[in-house]
């Protein structure tokens, strides 16, 4: 009776040609490792300890939620009508809550402002490509463009430390 399993060169041609499925189960295994490595280079937060642009994000998110308030009771108006007070405390609310919970670094408040960037990044993105009708706007939103990606990108890693159990759990 016939050796069932194949000859020394077929083994070789499939060794060098592997299947689409082994080269998936090859990507994924050193992708597992390096993400491993990436974990394990994190340091834990300490007691109290909140990563800078964490800090960043709070004041500016605060700011932001404080320049709405001041604006409306200034008597800004929109399209030439006084917004609805619901149109204000909304989005002034929603900041204010955001800036206290990255203050404390809380992850759901980190994941938040994140959102808002991803939103402020398409929207800038979208209005280079539609809207900028001139050199300044062209600058003010790539520049726009180019901050909210760095301050996204930088959020990242915060929010992995923040999310992280400390060494000893």
């Amino acid at each position: 009776m016939p050796d069932p399993s194949p000859g020394p060169r077929k083994r070789k041609q499939r060794d060098a040609h592997p299947t689409a499925r082994e080269r998936m189960e090859r990507g994924y295994a050193k992708a597992e490792v390096r993400n491993r490595e990436a974990r394990e280079a994190l340091e834990p937060l300490a007691e109290g300890e909140r990563p800078l642009v964490v800090t960043v994000g709070a004041v500016v998110s605060g700011l932001i939620a404080a320049s709405i308030l001041i604006a409306y009771l200034a008597g800004s108006e929109v399209n030439g009508e006084k917004p609805a007070l619901a149109q204000v405390l909304a989005p002034a609310l929603l900041m204010g809550i955001m800036a206290w919970g990255m203050w404390r670094a809380r992850y759901w408040a980190v994941l938040g402002f994140q959102l808002i960037l991803v939103l402020l990044i398409f929207s800038t993105f979208f209005g280079l490509l539609v809207g900028a009708s001139s050199v300044a706007q062209l600058l003010g939103t790539g520049g726009l463009l180019a901050v909210a990606g760095v301050f996204f990108y930088f959020m990242v890693k915060a929010m992995a430390r923040i999310q992280m159990p400390t060494r000893g759990d």
